[in-house]
């Protein structure tokens, strides 16, 4: 079942039970894949690529992360609350996220492998992981990592 057969599914079922923050979500997200596959002036196929489809739920959960760390910081929990169950949606559909230690292992492997020695190398660095972690990982997580090892 490809993610937008999976996301017509999800939505029915979403609008039979009446759970209405789960259906604007997905509702959202259905939205977002359906964008950018007009956006881009695609002659030849309609459908986006997994890839693209993972690109665009990898985008919109980093959108909710920061929403989420900005209602924090405003204190505004409420907003937090329905961001937060938006992720939770949104998560569903993007593949297991790699535990921290995981992230730290291959942080340390890429930077044996590149010879890395100092923070000027970091975008080496963080070019060869974000290729092996995309979808896996996120980015902030990595990035940090990649400081930490790199003096």
């Amino acid at each position: 079942m490809t993610l937008k057969e999976r996301i017509n599914e999800d939505l029915k079922a979403a609008m039979k039970s009446g759970n209405k923050p789960r259906l604007e979500t997905i509702r959202a997200i259905k939205k977002e894949i359906i964008e950018k596959e007009t956006a881009e002036k695609r002659t030849s196929r309609g459908d986006l690529a997994p890839e693209e489809e993972l690109e665009v739920l990898m985008s919109m959960a980093k959108r909710r992360r920061d929403s989420i760390e900005q209602f924090n910081a405003a204190a505004r929990a409420d907003l937090a609350e329905i961001e937060a169950n938006d992720l939770k949606v949104l998560e569903e559909y993007l593949p297991a996220q790699m535990s921290e230690a995981d992230v730290e292992a291959a942080v340390v492997r890429v930077i044996a492998q590149t010879g890395s020695a100092s923070a000027k190398d970091a975008g080496k660095v963080m070019g060869m992981l974000m290729k092996e972690l995309k979808g896996k990982a996120d980015g902030t997580l990595v990035q940090k990592l990649v400081k930490e090892k790199l003096p």
